[in-house]
């Protein structure tokens, strides 16, 4: 393998728990609910796939379980800002500090312990092609499933009628409830979905990207999802190319500090939450595009009549 198909290959991997975790974000906001815990969510997922793997011996076990945990605590964000309609912004953030002090409570014990690491699964004679081959066509489960990831909740936002009604729920909430559409029940599925997402994408860092348990490992990467959302325009292909630029500058600044390139290692490290700023300050001078896009009761909190 040549040094280009290396850092490609690190790149993917760094890149697919972005965009999975993202994908969720995206639907979730979708619908009108702003879900600022991700990166609890991911870390939850991280440290409850990497037990059940290693338990099971079985990475897949674990990928299962990391899916589980996320959707399930995905639920008292939905309970408490959806049944209870509790500040969402302030829910969220309580979610990621919660998660955070779970999973180091959780986790404690498997700190250290060596991991079981997901093979990646080659596909006959496309892995052989030439460069693309081993990059694409030999990758690990979660590559795979970002992809599919990607292609269906774009058919599913923009091509099909659930997702239609889906969209007018996050738009006009009490349009669509007027027109006899379950607002709340949407909601919940969407909230479970991003949480499912955001269990996957933490699966993936504690079986493949990092094969180990270590405390704070989401290392910011929930907040990088949140701004990608923004960044692609609640568009699941241009989040894709997002995450794989953010993945890039990740990669980047890592191969920067082996280089030794005269910069303190601290500037480098930063670059990655850097870039996040830097987009967001680009994105808020494209006003139009952001307003046309936005889910106009994005975070909005919706009471039935009773």
């Amino acid at each position: 393998m040549t040094m280009f198909e290396a850092i490609l290959l690190t790149i993917i991997t760094a890149s697919t728990p972005l965009v999975i975790a993202a994908m969720g974000e995206l639907v979730t906001e979708r619908s009108g609910v702003l879900n600022l815990g991700v990166e609890g969510m991911m870390i939850i997922g991280a440290v409850c796939a990497f037990i059940a793997t290693n338990m099971t011996g079985s990475p897949y076990v674990g990928l299962l379980a990391g899916v589980a945990s996320g959707a399930a605590f995905s639920l008292l964000f939905g309970f408490l800002t959806l049944t209870l309609v509790a500040n969402q912004v302030a829910t969220g953030l309580a979610l990621t500090i919660l998660g955070l002090g779970v999973s180091g409570m959780v986790g404690e014990g498997v700190v250290g312990v060596p991991g079981v690491k997901m093979q990646p699964i080659v596909i006959p004679l496309l892995s052989d092609i030439p460069v693309v081959g081993p990059i694409l066509f030999a990758q690990d489960l979660f590559f795979y499933l970002s992809i599919l990831l990607v292609a269906g909740v774009n058919w599913y936002l923009f091509k099909s009628r659930s997702g239609l009604k889906l969209r007018a729920i996050g738009d006009s909430h009490g349009s669509a409830h007027t027109l006899g559409l379950s607002v709340i029940r949407t909601r919940y599925l969407a909230v479970m979905f991003g949480g499912a997402c955001a269990g996957l994408a933490g699966a993936q860092l504690s079986l493949v990207y990092t094969p180990q348990w270590v405390e704070n490992m989401s290392a910011g990467r929930g907040w990088i999802a949140l701004a990608l959302v923004v960044f692609a325009a609640w568009r699941p292909w241009r989040l894709l190319a997002g995450g794989y630029l953010f993945g890039a500058v990740t990669i980047g600044q890592l191969h920067a500090q082996a280089l030794g390139i005269g910069l303190p290692s601290q500037f480098l490290s930063a670059l990655p939450y850097a870039a996040t700023i830097v987009v967001l300050i680009i994105i808020s001078h494209n006003r139009r595009t952001t307003l046309i896009n936005t889910p106009a009761c994005l975070g909005k909190p919706f009471v039935p009549d009773r």
